[in-house]
């Protein structure tokens, strides 16, 4: 039997290594109710120690256990299966901070309340702010992807990062994603992020930051009922209004809070609601105002606006108050907003049924309920009952179209009730996942998946369908779906003839699948923003839709035919991104169909879903690799209330670039900021270049930012400024790649937003030879030229493309001329991950008949 600790000293220190049984039993548990026993805690300095640890337990065939602070809920870190702890509370270091460019790389143990801390002093904000973030990790917030309250307006973690550094089972070590945006591979980032340690140690995190937000103000309400409550914030959300934080507790819960730390809370009210509201000063009372108005006209009464940082604190003290004051079990689960009351009600009748006592506080903004069960851990049948009603909610949960876990994660607490909300074709999916990363089930082994993983099977389908007009389609026909079972059986009679398929464009190489016919709206929720659209749908008509109903998703194309699926599956992001997030953030759902035949359900009509692995964010940029999308679902937004572009001549792109820079640190509510050449734009002077800074959401937030944009443009000695309502940066983005003409090339060149400005300079040549536009906070740059034949198009796509990859960048070609196709390479980028690419690939689609050929998956 091998010597773990005498092991280990071979190349870690004696004081990195714990062993004694008494030291271990800290190490135990977390904040959940399941227990496991180490056989040893390890203290890892660096990557290196990391990586040497996981070769060290691979060959020892020992679990490895990545552990934060211990504070998750679900038994995530508990060593259930012994192996080992690897404690990352000495990788806390800050690794860079550039402010100028809103980015921030970290090791996997900083502290969430200390990285807010540091960006904080440089007037930026990492949003993600889970209840334990005073001593939550980082790397913990990713492995779970955490949440908190100011999710509904800011998004979960999975939206803040941008790259992971990554150690496999067998030590190696793989980056994902990277300091360029959008880079061209699976997104295995966001499905790392999330997966709960069972993929990989995470050693390295990069995120995005924003701008500080330079006010907040909040108010208290009181109501009747929860469901008094839930109409009142489906009507601030009907209004176009977006608070930071939608916090909502029932009056058990403020009862309990009282007693334990008497805030001042309204008990005689059936519910409570926190509404805070952010941004500049001048917008925040106008806010506020309205959204009061709004909750008296909905049963809202004792209203109390915060008008002090003590204030503030007095009320969300007792919310912050409500895990300590009382022993309780937590069903932590997401459902449409629409469905919060009947939820909660159904939830209060199964635990009468079974005996115990259940209260209510959660984010109400995004529907991410948190029953409280009041259990006495040393009581065992108490504990038995509260579990068996957990279950029970659970079931309900998914009834409801919801998630079984909305930011606690599955664990060990929830990990038999995944069937619960995943079919077998769906189980076995996420499996693969796993074997691609872990084939040898070290990385904490027991965690997420049931204990009876079911095998991998061929799809039964319920409807007889004989496919013996596909079996003799030859390379250049057509296969027009019009279900996702359709689909399903079209791709395995394909697939047993080895046809290659090629999704919405004719190929001499392959059956061409048509999705016309997989189009329209198929569910439009505006009281839970989101809404559910055949993939073959044309963009153009959704946003028609929407547009009458005040609604908008935050997708754009330079091209009238494009479909939202073909948008979301070539990863096609506008410099609206600045605002809204790119399309990874859009995604909630989608029916996928993969070409052995399974049909799977990928994530929920929800914004918080932390149930098992991301697969919708595999589906974003695999250009239809992995399989078809049928079916997807998108986050929706009110319309701006107010949109306004600056719009300044400039002669120098180095000039221009700097005052980009400036006017970043700035941008709050900007949804835009880009520098183009290109055509001549009416009433702009005549200029090398065009700087555009474009803002939008309620006027007194535009009318403050274009105020201080005007200044530092005016500083920078930019006096020909132009205002515009009906020209926003986008529109130039969509104006550049919506212009095709014969022997036109596009590109799309990704660098690190540090290293855009050198790239331009040097690159100006090239540039210059066609027309461009600079997405300044993204480091993105969209170049098109005219060029003569395919030789000139050939250097000129590898002129830009080396100097993009000398910076650890890429560039990718957009679009070209189909005579060209042979001669130049499409995507010319090796990713670090490429061989888990593949492995994915063979499991999703072991015959590849789908998709680009030429796509990096080796």
């Amino acid at each position: 039997m091998i010597d773990i600790a005498k092991s280990l000293q071979s190349f870690l220190e004696p004081d990195q290594i714990i062993t004694d049984l008494a030291e271990k039993i800290p190490y135990e548990i977390d904040s959940a109710l399941e227990r496991g026993s180490p056989d040893a805690v390890v203290f890892p300095h660096t990557t290196e120690e990391v990586s040497r640890l996981a070769r060290w337990a691979f060959e020892n065939k020992m679990p490895l256990v990545g552990r934060g602070a211990g504070t998750g809920r679900s038994g995530g870190a508990v060593p259930e299966r012994g192996g080992i702890v690897v404690e990352f509370s000495q990788m806390d270091r800050l690794l860079v901070l550039d402010a100028a460019s809103r980015v921030v790389v970290v090791q996997p143990g900083m502290v969430n309340l200390n990285l807010d801390n540091i960006v904080k002093a440089k007037d930026l904000y990492y949003p993600p702010d889970p209840s334990s973030g005073r001593v939550a990790t980082i790397g913990g917030n990713v492995a779970e992807n955490a949440g908190g309250p100011h999710c509904f307006k800011y998004g979960v973690t999975t939206k803040y990062i941008t790259g992971l550094e990554i150690v496999l089972a067998d030590g190696r070590v793989v980056n994902l994603g990277g300091s360029a945006l959008d880079i061209p591979e699976y997104d295995f980032t966001g499905v790392v992020t999330g997966s709960e340690g069972t993929l990989a140690l995470i050693t390295k995190i990069q995120a995005r930051l924003l701008r500080q937000p330079p006010g907040m103000q909040t108010m208290m309400a009181a109501f009747d009922s929860i469901r008094a409550a839930g109409d009142a914030v489906s009507a601030v959300i009907a209004a176009g209004l977006v608070p930071a934080t939608l916090e909502m507790m029932d009056q058990k819960i403020m009862q309990f809070i009282e007693q334990y730390v008497h805030a001042g809370l309204p008990v005689h009210a059936g519910a409570m609601l926190i509404v805070e509201v952010d941004g500049v000063a001048a917008s925040l009372s106008p806010q506020i105002q309205e959204i009061a108005r709004i909750l008296e006209k909905h049963g809202g009464f004792d209203l109390k606006i915060a008008n002090s940082v003590e204030e503030r604190n007095a009320i969300w003290h007792g919310r912050k108050s409500a895990g300590g004051a009382y022993p309780h079990y937590t069903v932590d689960s997401t459902v449409p907003r629409s469905r919060i009351a009947d939820t909660l009600e159904a939830a209060n009748e199964i635990c009468e049924r079974h005996g115990v006592k259940v209260g209510h506080v959660f984010h109400a903004g995004d529907g991410n309920l948190h029953p409280s069960i009041m259990v006495d851990p040393a009581n065992e049948d108490q504990v038995a009952r509260v579990m068996k009603a957990g279950e029970e909610i659970l079931e309900q949960i998914v009834l409801c179209d919801g998630a079984i876990s909305g930011e606690h994660g599955i664990g060990i607490e929830k990990r038999e009730a995944m069937p619960l909300m995943f079919n077998e074709a769906e189980l076995t999916a996420l499996w693969d996942i796993k074997q691609v990363f872990d084939p040898t089930n070290l990385m904490n082994p027991g965690k997420i998946f049931p204990s009876n993983v079911p095998a991998k099977s061929c799809q039964v389908f319920s409807a007889p369908w004989e496919p013996h007009n596909l079996t003799s389609l030859e390379a250049g026909d057509v296969f027009t779906p019009t279900t996702a079972e359709h689909t399903a059986q079209g791709l395995v009679a394909l697939s047993a003839h080895k046809r290659k398929v090629v999704i919405n464009r004719k190929s001499e190489d392959g059956v061409m699948l048509d999705t016309k016919k997989l189009a329209g709206i198929k569910k439009y929720a505006p009281d839970d923003l989101y809404v559910t659209v055949g993939a073959g749908t044309r963009l153009e008509e959704l946003q028609t839709f929407l547009a009458n109903e005040g609604r908008q998703v935050a997708l754009v194309s330079p091209w009238r035919e494009s479909t939202v699926g073909g948008l979301i599956a070539a990863n096609v992001n506008s410099p609206q991104r600045l605002l809204y997030g790119c399309i990874r953030d859009q995604l909630l759902a989608a029916t996928v169909v993969l070409s052995d035949g399974r049909i799977l359900r990928a994530g929920r009509p929800v914004v918080k879903n932390v149930a098992g692995y991301d697969l919708p964010k595999l589906l974003v940029g695999s250009f239809g690799t992995l399989g078809l999308m049928t079916d997807v679902t998108l986050k929706l937004y009110p319309r701006a209330r107010c949109k306004r572009t600056l719009l300044a001549p400039i002669e120098k792109i180095d000039a221009g670039l700097a005052i980009g820079t400036r006017l970043l640190s700035r941008a709050l509510v900007a949804s835009a900021l880009v520098l183009y050449k290109g055509d001549a734009l009416p009433g702009i002077a005549p200029s090398g270049y065009v700087l555009a800074y474009t803002a939008e959401g309620v006027v007194e937030e535009v009318d403050a930012e274009l105020a201080e944009a005007r200044t530092i443009l005016r500083d920078a000695g930019q006096s020909a400024i132009v205002e515009s309502n009906d020209l926003s940066g986008t529109d130039l983005w969509l104006k550049l790649l919506g212009k095709l003409e014969a022997h036109t090339m596009q590109m799309r060149l990704g660098i690190a937003p540090k290293q855009l400005s050198s790239f331009v300079v040097e690159q100006s040549a090239t540039l210059d030879a066609g027309s461009f536009l600079l997405d300044v906070p993204s480091g993105l740059v969209y170049a098109t030229a005219k060029l003569s034949n395919a030789s000139v198009a050939k250097t000129w796509v590898a002129e830009l493309r080396h100097a993009a990859l000398a910076r650890s960048g890429y560039g990718i070609v957009m679009t070209m001329p189909d005579a060209w196709a042979n001669e130049i390479e499409w995507y010319g980028y090796r990713p670090s991950a490429s061989d888990l690419m593949q492995g994915l690939k063979i499991r999703w689609d072991p015959q590849r008949i789908l998709g680009i050929s030429t796509f990096p998956l080796s």
